[in-house]
């Protein structure tokens, strides 16, 4: 196997770097073990959340010898949606994908490479999840911090190529989850780390879904094909721009790197054109304007959604505006803003940990009146994240960081990112026309809430955009990314 820490796309790492990525994997294998000649015996089971509605089936490593799957790997259909749960963003581009192949004839498989605690691959996730966690939630209480360490590591610290070299290294470990999984089977990695174990690996078909729209060299599995959302960003990873700070780098060759357009599951694309004829009537009609708070996986930045509830709680309570509030897995959050906001309890209906519940509400919302509050909390990680799709249709504004969520075709207000990387993609949201600029403050944002309240045509430019873009391709990434992956078996 090419040692992919040496050279990166024809770029050679220095012998310094190099021997940072040595012993940053000779570390994590003192640390977690190095199992790469392990063999897990791996089974499938009904993904018991969203396998009934996306089609998908989770890969499982055997802890139970007594334990039977219930169905063998589709070699004609399958597909492999390999991901982990660093935040909520790359689940959710991985159940865009797997709704995508579903809607498009395939047998989508959930591959989570941080669910086999046994592994030395979950173990390093793990650890780096922690860590990445905790970072975003100082991040958002010291500016200090946020200024010195966190935002100059998320938009130049994973930039440099010197840092892909050490995340390849390390992927040599993660490899051994891959080891009972026929190779034949393309793969869609919506993180990075299950691409590059999985070309480690010695999976034939591999694709790289690359989600920022900031190029990082993180982002880079080399062996693989790499996805991009915006022609930004393709010009970016083409010359792998300032990733050895302003020295001109070997560009990646053409065939590793494809266009795509935004990765959106099928059910939202497929409907965009009703969803936004029924925002335009809320408005016309005078309905209470709906807003979706979403809280992710970091849950970070509950201060400035604390600010938005207060300020629109007076239109809330004269019916011109309602609230959707997902606060996630993070069912303290919405204990502490009860607590903080005076009688939020009062206008509010929990939706809590019942998944029936919450589908029905969002099935219903589509064309029935919705007022008050409605606050959603699910245990479930699956639920968690799918249930902010769910009432995305049905939602007139989605208040979000700039993260993932910024190339959904939905009205979108963006709030303070976390992480320099991420303000780029509500840069190419503001200039495709169906998002805000990024609000920095919380002033700022406030104004936003305005606009969208009192302006009668700030609302209807961005569902006419998201008309407009979606004709033209660009919410097509995840049928795109699938029909690569599966191009790549059949060439």
């Amino acid at each position: 196997m090419k040692d992919r820490s040496k050279v990166i796309f024809g770029n050679k790492i220095s012998e310094k770097d190099y021997k940072k990525a040595v012993q940053s994997k000779e570390k994590f294998a003192k640390k977690f073990g190095d199992d790469r000649d392990v063999s897990y015996p791996t089974i499938i089971k009904e993904n018991p959340y969203i396998g009934p509605s996306l089609g998908v089936s989770d890969i499982r490593l055997v802890e139970d010898p007594s334990e039977r799957g219930d169905e063998e790997f589709d070699l004609e259909k399958g597909i492999i949606v390999g991901n982990i749960r660093m935040g909520f963003g790359h689940y959710r581009i991985s159940m865009a994908m797997a709704s995508a192949a579903h809607a498009l004839g395939y047998k989508p498989y959930w591959f989570d490479l941080n669910s086999f605690p046994q592994t030395a691959c979950t173990k390093i996730i793990s650890a780096q999840n922690d860590l990445y966690s905790m970072g975003s939630r100082i991040s958002q209480k010291s500016k200090a911090f946020n200024k010195v360490v966190w935002e100059p590591m998320n938009y130049e610290g994973f930039r440099k190529l010197s840092y892909n070299s050490s995340d390849q290294k390390n992927a040599e470990i993660m490899s051994a989850v891959y080891n009972n999984i026929p190779k034949e089977i393309p793969v869609i990695g919506t993180h990075v780390w299950p691409a590059q174990a999985a070309v480690h690996a010695g999976m034939k078909h591999v694709v790289n879904a690359i989600p920022d729209n900031w190029p990082m060299a993180l982002h880079l599995a080399e062996g693989s094909v790499h996805t991009i959302q915006t022609h930004q960003a393709y010009q970016g990873y083409r010359i792998l721009n300032g990733m050895r700070g302003d020295k001109i780098l070997r560009p990646m060759p053409a065939d590793s790197l494809i266009y795509t357009g935004h990765y959106v599951d099928d059910e939202l694309v497929r409907n965009i054109e009703v969803d936004c004829e029924a925002r335009l009537e809320r408005k016309k009609t005078g309905k209470p304007m709906r807003f979706l708070l979403t809280i992710g996986g970091a849950g970070a930045q509950k201060e400035i959604f604390a600010a938005i509830i207060k300020y629109l709680m007076p239109a809330i309570h004269s019916g011109n505006a309602a609230l959707y509030v997902n606060v996630g897995d993070y069912k303290n959050v919405w204990t502490e803003l009860t607590r903080e906001i005076k009688g939020l309890s009062e206008v509010s209906t929990e939706h809590f940990n019942d998944w029936a519940d919450t589908e029905d509400f969002a099935a219903k919302a589509l064309t029935g009146d919705v007022t008050g509050v409605h606050a959603f909390w699910h245990e479930n990680i699956f639920e968690a994240v799918y249930a902010t799709n769910l009432l995305m249709r049905s939602t007139d504004v989605l208040v979000t960081k700039p993260s993932e969520l910024s190339f959904y075709p939905v009205p979108k207000l963006f709030i303070h990112r976390i992480g320099g990387h991420e303000k780029w993609g509500a840069i190419h949201s503001a200039e495709i026309g169906d998002g805000t600029l990024e609000c920095e403050d919380i002033n700022h944002t406030i104004q936003m809430v305005q606009l969208f309240m009192e302006d009668d045509s700030f609302l209807a430019d961005m569902c006419q955009n998201i008309i407009t873009n979606k004709s033209i391709g660009i919410y097509d990434g995840a049928y795109k990314c699938v029909e690569i992956a599966m191009g790549m078996k059949n060439k």
